[in-house]
């Protein structure tokens, strides 16, 4: 039996995950950092909305190309040159929302056949629609983790003032 159904509706939940952890959240909380270095609130979510961007023309070309070549990029010039410290986490999250919706409905409709094409990433080598499937339904899980970390230990410095 195919766990796509399952994986689908992982991928599907994403937003909505998202959208229960960032529930509250404001002001300087939104900017809060936990060590030099590491991404705030507002940026995770811009990079989320962004690679989301990405992954909808990775899925489209694995569906409609023979093993189309998927480029990989560079999340952290993203981030620096297409000004994630000041993108507005709202809006972020609605852009992911909406591309993760017309993504979830491309791919809800497809045969099983079509998770095993594949594409050549090219830092990952060859990757099917189903490993991208998955690494995306991943990704936003992994992130909404990462977002209430942040958000525990901001509550957790703003304690300490």
């Amino acid at each position: 039996m195919s766990d796509i159904p399952a994986l689908l509706e992982r991928f599907r939940r994403g937003p909505e995950l998202l959208a229960v952890v960032l529930t509250g959240v404001f002001g300087e909380e939104e900017d809060f950092v936990r060590a030099p270095g590491k991404w705030s609130v507002r940026q995770i979510v811009a990079h989320l909305a962004d690679a989301e961007m990405v992954g909808a023309h990775r899925l489209r070309q694995v569906i409609a190309e023979d093993n189309p070549t998927l480029i990989a990029y560079n999340q952290d010039a993203w981030t620096a040159n297409l000004d994630y410290a000041r993108r507005k986490p709202k809006q972020s999250l609605e852009a992911f929302r909406r591309i993760r919706a017309e993504n979830y409905e491309l791919l809800k409709g497809l045969p099983d056949s079509a998770f095993e094409r594949a594409g050549n990433h090219t830092e990952n080598g060859r990757m099917t629609l189903r490993q991208l499937l998955e690494g995306y339904a991943g990704h936003a899980e992994s992130h909404a983790r990462q977002l209430q970390e942040i958000r525990e230990e901001y509550k957790k410095a703003k304690g300490k003032r």
